[in-house]
């Protein structure tokens, strides 16, 4: 296992240097300084890049060469931001990504979120059940920290007080840096503030539902307190289940699969306006529909890093693109009102 915390807050290099972070093809769009392009948690030392790699895919629709092509791939575009969570395909994912990090001795420049409270074995926020959840991660992981850890949910039955303090304790064991939530609301957010105001950990980011075609839910409540409270955001089913990546613009697209099931609900008028405007910036901006919608929430106020998976390696090459894509003020505001 690697021994320690990684040294993330050091600058981040832009010309060629040693170590396991390679320079990324230079015929790429969009991507002429990737490595310039990190951005920093606030009140943390975790620097990332603005795409993080949803890894949810890894042991169910992804095997393990595949899942390892795609990482290889997501690092050789200068990624370093890998989300998972100990239920996704009840642990395999973190199995996988364990695997990766020894066999590619990439665990340092490498910026890991995991979730918890969802998985069979240590299921809820109970003290128990969180120290439990950690560890199992941390063995399947493969390492002595955890970088990003999330609440996966919101657990009504125990109080926040509880889970915040046992994850104080496995901060100050040097097991956990920073803390997350992932599905809150913001009325609960606003109590685990007032919580670590008297020094309990404190909520650095949130994880929640946020794309072109899901915008309310987080820009009313949501959108105010994580402001407030200067949290970043992560925003997952970025590309809205594939849709906004353009691969569903017919029933004949459908696949008989969850994913496409589930990116089934935008295939109406709206959805497809949606995408028309897509297809028309990409053109203007050489880059495919999912890297303008992911680009779309990279302008978005407290936007750090959207969270998108890749089911093939040549998948994440629009995902990475996206860092290095400027929209015009006219961009932004046709988005904004197809959208809206």
């Amino acid at each position: 296992m690697e021994q320690g915390p990684s040294p993330l807050s050091q600058p981040i290099p832009t010309a060629p240097a040693a170590g396991p972070l390679p320079l990324p093809d230079p015929t790429l769009p969009h991507l002429s300084a990737p490595l310039a392009l990190r951005r920093t948690i606030a009140d943390t030392e975790l620097t990332v890049h603005p795409l993080a790699l949803g890894t949810s895919v890894f042991g169910w629709t992804a095997d393990n060469a595949t899942s390892h092509r795609i990482l290889d791939r997501h690092r050789d575009l200068a990624g370093n931001f890998l989300d998972t969570a100990d239920s996704y395909t009840s642990g395999r994912s973190e199995v996988i990504i364990g695997s990766w990090l020894r066999s590619r001795r990439t665990r340092d420049s490498t910026v890991i979120a995991t979730k918890i409270g969802k998985n069979l074995d240590n299921p809820g926020l109970s003290s128990r059940s969180i120290i439990g959840a950690v560890h199992a991660s941390l063995d399947r992981l493969g390492t002595d920290y955890i970088d990003l850890l999330h609440f996966h949910f919101d657990d009504p039955t125990v109080p926040l007080e509880e889970s915040l303090g046992a994850v104080d304790v496995l901060m100050r064991g040097g097991l956990v840096r920073y803390l997350a939530a992932s599905n809150f609301s913001a009325e609960r957010l606003m109590e685990a503030r007032v919580l670590a105001a008297n020094g309990l950990p404190r909520f650095v980011a949130l994880q929640t539902q946020y794309s072109l075609l899901h915008r309310t839910a987080f820009e009313s409540s949501l959108g105010v307190v994580t402001r407030a409270q200067g949290m970043g955001v992560l925003p997952y089913f970025a590309l809205a289940h594939g849709f906004l990546a353009g691969r569903y613009r017919s029933k004949a697209d459908l696949e008989k699969t969850t994913r496409s099931s589930r990116g089934a609900k935008y295939l109406n008028r709206n959805g497809l306006r949606v995408l028309s405007v897509l297809d028309r910036i990409g053109e203007e901006h050489e880059a495919a529909p999912a890297a303008i919608a992911i680009a779309w929430l990279l302008a978005r106020g407290p936007v750090v890093a959207p969270v998108a998976g890749a089911s093939r390696p040549e998948h994440v090459d629009a995902l990475v693109a996206a860092a290095g894509i400027r929209l015009t003020r006219g961009d932004m505001v046709d988005l904004d009102r197809v959208s809206a």
